[in-house]
């Protein structure tokens, strides 16, 4: 599917480059593999996935059910069943499917470009930041992303039958990995409508016919998943609150347009993915390269527009959906524009290889320094400094005040009450809140009698220097729209609380703090007397 004359020699075999995929993600991991559960993670899809191994059933019981297919929680709980209930087996297994999906862009890129093009696209999708924090953490969508990449690369081969599968399977993964086929099927049926009137015959990757109906069919196994789940709980797409949450919430038409901002942002520039961009930018400006067998190939037309069409598609429905604008949602099409990038830069520009590297430390840095805006701790290696500052400061609540009740906000009410996701020993009694906020604090204040300590932590992480943070309408649709606030720290906690700040620790903007409170103090002081 690449235009010109390059020439390519025997491809690797596809087990072959999977193993040293995975050799290379597992060594670049091994010092994290044994952090405890990280936020969603600790919220819903391990519960979920213990849920099934300990009952057999899709449908969770220990959490409220997202309806979520259950491919991904199906496959930890069997890797548990075979080796055992740990964060290592879990880590290891989500490693399994960051290799695959690797794997599956390399295949891809190799397809529609060369295996220059190939192995630097990889290694930049390996590298970028939301990419390689993801590769490790029991999300579903680094699955459903690796399985749309291995139905691409079918897809340009043509081989209908195999396109069928893995789109199948990447709805069982995760169900907005229907966007995707239903994405190229519009297109299929667009373009020859667009050709009659503007000549645009070259852009169609395929010719309409019966066969464009088989980009239908993983609606099937996501309708049984669907209809299963309304017998099993009476409701379709997960309980009420996640429902509001996700769809009915987000649908004001300014929500729409900045969510799409930022979508188009995480798609081209998040995590200094503006410099692949840029780059590529400036590229199409220079005249294609020649060598020794002519000018350099490129992505053929109709594949770059089929991609186009599954990035537009995934952009604008994650605008309308989705109460939290998350970069990890964008997985499935961030490799894509990876790979135009790098195929261009190699068309045009005599050093591209050189560019390619400056992006691929451009993303190493990234993952230990946080940009100057906010951002998920996710989506680069933050999630770490948010999980030891969670687990020190739970073995210090539980080692210290064994029986007392903690007030605190999700997930540290889970990590506090769920022993197996690895920051207690045992349950702990928990008062919830939703947040840190001073509304939060102060109403809890007049109930200081049904608690004994807080446990307070940054919900949110929170650049010292944050871009437009003095753009008052910014602050605002961000509070509006996105859930924005701001936690009061610490000592202001404790004053507001009425207690004592008895521990206190800090990681590059993240927090964390342990609050006594003042009839504990006079306990203690009168028992060590």
């Amino acid at each position: 599917m690449q235009e010109g004359t390059d020439i390519e020699s025997r491809p690797l075999h596809p087990g072959l480059i999977f193993v040293l995929l995975f050799l290379a993600v597992f060594a670049l991991h091994i010092p994290l593999l044994r952090l405890p559960y990280f936020w969603d993670e600790a919220g819903y899809y391990v519960p979920a996935a213990r849920d099934l191994l300990l009952s057999g059933s899709p449908i969770p019981h220990s959490t409220p059910s997202n309806a979520h297919p259950p491919l991904v929680m199906a496959y930890l709980a069997l890797c548990w069943k075979i080796s055992g209930y740990a964060p290592v087996v879990t880590r290891t297994a989500m490693l399994l499917i960051s290799a695959f999906s690797l794997a599956g862009v390399f295949r891809l890129a190799q397809r529609v470009a060369n295996t220059e093009v190939a192995l630097a696209a990889t290694i930049c999708t390996a590298l970028y930041p939301v990419y390689f924090a993801q590769s490790s953490l029991a999300h579903l969508d680094l699955a459903a992303a690796g399985l749309t990449f291995w139905a691409l690369g079918s897809y340009v081969e043509q081989r209908r039958g195999e396109v069928v599968w893995w789109f199948s399977l990447a709805v069982l993964a995760k169900e907005t990995a229907v966007l995707a086929p239903l994405a190229l099927l519009a297109w299929e049926l667009l373009c020859p409508a667009l050709h009659r009137k503007q000549r645009t015959h070259s852009l169609c990757l395929v010719s309409r016919g019966w066969k464009s109906a088989l980009l239908l069919a993983p609606l099937v196994p996501l309708g049984l998943w669907y209809g299963y789940h309304y017998l099993r709980t009476g409701v379709v797409f997960g309980n009420p609150e996640f429902f509001r949450y996700n769809v009915q919430a987000t649908l004001h038409p300014m929500r729409v347009l900045l969510a799409f901002l930022l979508r188009l942002w995480q798609t081209l520039g998040y995590q200094s993915l503006y410099l692949l961009t840029l780059a590529t930018g400036f590229a199409m400006w220079r005249p294609p390269l020649h060598d020794a067998r002519g000018e350099r190939g490129r992505i053929a037309p109709s594949v770059q527009v089929a991609f186009l069409a599954v990035i537009v598609t995934y952009m604008i429905f994650m605008a309308l959906v989705g109460g939290a604008v998350l970069a990890r949602y964008m997985l499935p099409v961030v490799p894509l524009s990876i790979i135009i990038g790098v195929s261009t830069l190699r068309r045009r520009v005599p050093m591209w290889s050189w560019v390619v590297v400056i992006v691929a430390l451009a993303f190493i840095l990234g993952l230990f320094v946080n940009p100057p805006y906010e951002f998920a701790p996710e989506d680069n290696l933050a999630y770490r400094d948010y999980i030891l500052l969670h687990q020190q400061a739970e073995e210090f609540v539980e080692a210290r005040y064994p029986m007392a009740r903690v007030l605190t906000a999700w997930p540290a009410s889970d990590e506090l009450t769920r022993p197996y996701l690895g920051y207690v020993t045992r349950p702990m009694r928990v008062v919830r809140i939703e947040d840190f906020t001073v509304e939060q604090l102060m109403a809890s204040a007049d109930l200081r009698s049904q608690f004994d300590v807080a446990l307070v932590f940054s919900t949110k992480y929170e650049s010292p220097h944050t871009l437009l943070e003095d753009w008052p309408t910014w602050v605002d649709w961000k509070t509006r729209f996105f859930g924005y606030h701001r936690d009061v720290p610490p000592a202001a906690a404790a004053q507001l609380l009425g207690g004592q700040l008895v521990y206190t620790e800090r990681r590059r903007g993240q927090w964390v703090g342990v609050i006594e409170m003042e009839r504990v103090m006079e306990a203690q002081a009168t028992n060590s007397r």
